[in-house]
């Protein structure tokens, strides 16, 4: 382990840098929770939408690797959004085993909306934010995430301002929803 600015034995839970990213985080979420309920959606279900709706992926087992999902909880969560009428699921004519899935007409319909509903969270949340402070953020949370991905070795992982600039997260390059 490398040196760095926490202590064992003087680390506090509320100051500490993970207390404040699972804090922002469930602000993020309840922000955007309330923002999608008049679509019928939640936060955690628009991610599906929206790697559908790009696609960045086809299949659960393809979603549940991209949004870091046991295939358990990525089961649940679509059966939900099939209830809701957003998501349809088939069998591929190739291999019958292989379950394919696509959006239906209000999937896409809600697809179209979530960009400025996104939008609109993000740029609430970052209320009295500069350019630069954003800018820097975004490069921060990309230097803290890529030391996770691969130790912190390469510099200058592309997970910079222009990553996220289309509103994506990271792992999701170039990030999702992410940012939401």
């Amino acid at each position: 382990m490398t040196d760095g600015p926490y202590k064992a034995d003087e680390i506090q839970l509320t100051s500490s840098l993970g207390y404040y990213l699972t804090k922002a985080r469930n602000v993020l979420v309840e922000r955007t929770d309330r923002a999608v309920k008049p679509l019928g959606l939640t936060a955690q279900q628009i991610g599906v939408i929206l790697m559908l709706s790009s696609r960045r992926a086809s299949t659960p087992f393809e979603l549940s690797r991209a949004m870091s999902y046991d295939s358990g909880s990525m089961t649940r969560l679509l059966d939900r959004l099939e209830k809701k009428g957003f998501v349809v699921r088939t069998r591929s004519d190739a291999d019958r085993r292989m379950v394919k899935l696509e959006l239906t007409s209000q999937g896409h319909q809600a697809a179209r909306q979530l960009p400025s509903l996104g939008a609109a969270v993000l740029n609430e949340q970052l209320r009295g934010f500069s350019a630069d402070e954003h800018a820097t953020l975004i490069d921060l949370l990309g230097r803290f995430i890529a030391n996770g991905l691969d130790g912190g070795t390469s510099v200058g992982c592309g997970l910079g301002p222009q990553a996220g600039s289309q509103g994506e997260s990271p792992e999701e390059s170039p990030p999702e929803h992410g940012g939401q």
